[in-house]
């Protein structure tokens, strides 16, 4: 899938920095470094989207890096995800809270170093969109790129306030967000919780996001997160119980 985000990764081992390519390749357009002097050179030629890497390196480790992207105009909104020890997490990564996308600690494992860049991905690729729409303050796009579950994780990590309209199946939903948090949901005759559980797992069908629109009123009980996972616990609970009928 194309997403059309650049995502720079770096990391001195090769073996790790191969697996991570191999990980992260169906995220976007994906370019690697073997250290921060080499990552400084590769942002240079061609800017990415996205920078993860790894925060102990030999030469131009981490730590150096990010205060080249960020004492620069040009790179200083980069988000940048730092894989580093716990240790190196709570005693100076910490200090650069709100500054750093996000801190992945040392072992780990790829899927969630993967989950974690995705959402980040996912975001980039919302903006993305919104500079390009043909219509002011109104994207649209296709399910099958982005699903309902990207799309809400995206708008709640943007922290972003419009209506989300949703069709598949000759169904329409609309999920009205207030600074990332679904306030409203409508599908059919269906109201708040119920029909955002109806419609977690649609993945065809079109999506408009309109910013313009704001909720004006709530019929949703919990947050985006809590929405999220217990609709995963619904559909998990339920397809448990039809392989046991």
């Amino acid at each position: 899938m194309k997403t059309g985000v650049r995502i720079l990764l770096v990391e001195d081992n090769p073996a790790l920095l191969d697996l991570m390519r191999k990980g992260m390749e169906h995220l976007g357009e994906v370019t690697t470094a073997n250290d921060g002097a080499d990552a400084i050179r590769k942002v240079s030629e061609q800017q990415p989207d996205l920078v993860v890497a790894d925060y102990r390196m030999p030469n131009v480790d981490g730590a150096a890096l990010f205060e080249k992207l960020r004492n620069s105009e040009a790179t200083r909104q980069i988000p940048l995800i730092f894989v580093a020890s716990r240790k190196d997490i709570e005693e100076r990564l910490q200090l650069m809270a709100g500054t750093v996308e996000d801190y992945i600690v040392k072992p780990f494992f790829l899927k969630d170093l993967v989950s974690r860049a995705k959402k980040v991905v996912d975001r980039i690729r919302l903006e993305k969109l919104q500079r390009g729409a043909t219509r002011l303050g109104v994207i649209q796009g296709r399910l099958e790129e982005m699903n309902v579950i990207d799309l809400c994780q995206s708008l709640e990590m943007g922290q972003k306030s419009c209506r989300l309209t949703l069709r598949s199946g000759g169904k329409e939903c609309s999920l009205f967000f207030q600074n990332g948090q679904i306030l409203d949901a409508s599908l059919d005759t269906s109201r708040g919780d119920d029909a955002f559980y109806q419609i977690v797992l649609w993945n065809e069908g079109e999506f408009e996001i309109d910013f313009s629109m704001a909720p004006s009123r709530q019929t949703t009980t919990r947050s985006t997160q809590g929405l999220l996972m217990e609709a995963l616990r619904l559909v998990d609970e339920a397809n448990r119980g039809a392989v046991q009928s």
